[in-house]
């Protein structure tokens, strides 16, 4: 499956570990940076995908190493304006797609994404107004931002078994970004606490990718 990611924002943020552990399936196990668990609220758009116009997601993320050794992302929740598209990934993948009014806007140097879950759990929103930076050379990267992005593959829960789906891109084009504004309530409706403290934050104009179909493992 083949799409294309467009103005996307990367925000993350520290939590303690035993936090985040607890909203794991068994055979997950976190992936620490600096001891700490990270969470991700990360909105963009999804291009070039067969037979669906483009759409904004907002996803929120961990990072994890499953029982065959990949260090990958678990989804707690994918809202996504496309019915179509929360439809067969709920089927497809196993993932927690939501359906939500949702719009991405430039506004000047900055740029907006608003969502709102209509289906189900229609309360969970978010407002986020980014401004994007110049594009980091490739030595300007840590290894932490390697950390929170080279992802290659997903694990979700398939028929009651941990399942794996592989994620092919090329390295990010990662830019520095300023976060001018944010309204969310999307971590605490995947049951973690309320954020504490300003996120990294980082862009991307554009990235090319490819999803495999999921196997159990």
């Amino acid at each position: 499956m083949r799409q294309t990611w467009r103005r996307l924002t990367f925000l993350h943020w520290r939590y303690p570990a035993a936090t985040v552990h607890r909203l794991l399936p068994p055979g997950l196990e976190l992936d620490l940076f600096e001891d700490s668990a990270w969470i991700g609220l990360v909105p963009f758009e999804i291009h070039n995908l067969t037979g669906i116009p483009h759409f904004p997601e907002t996803n929120v993320r961990t990072y994890v190493i499953g029982p065959d050794g990949g260090r990958g992302v678990w989804f707690f929740s994918l809202d996504a304006a496309r019915l179509l598209a929360v439809t067969g990934a709920r089927v497809g993948y196993r993932l927690p797609y939501f359906w939500a009014a949702m719009q991405v806007a430039q506004e000047s140097d900055t740029i907006r994404y608003r969502s709102r879950r209509k289906w189900p759990h229609q309360s969970a929103a978010s407002d986020v107004i980014v401004k994007p930076g110049a594009t980091c050379r490739p030595e300007e990267l840590t290894e932490r931002e390697h950390f929170l992005t080279a992802r290659f593959c997903l694990y979700t829960v398939m028929r009651g078994r941990l399942g794996r789906a592989q994620i092919d891109h090329p390295p990010w084009p990662l830019a520095r970004a300023t976060l001018c504004h944010l309204n969310e309530n999307l971590i605490e409706a995947a049951g973690l606490p309320a954020l504490n403290g300003p996120p990294l934050v980082h862009y991307s104009q554009e990235l090319d990718v490819r999803i495999g179909f999921p196997r159990v493992l």
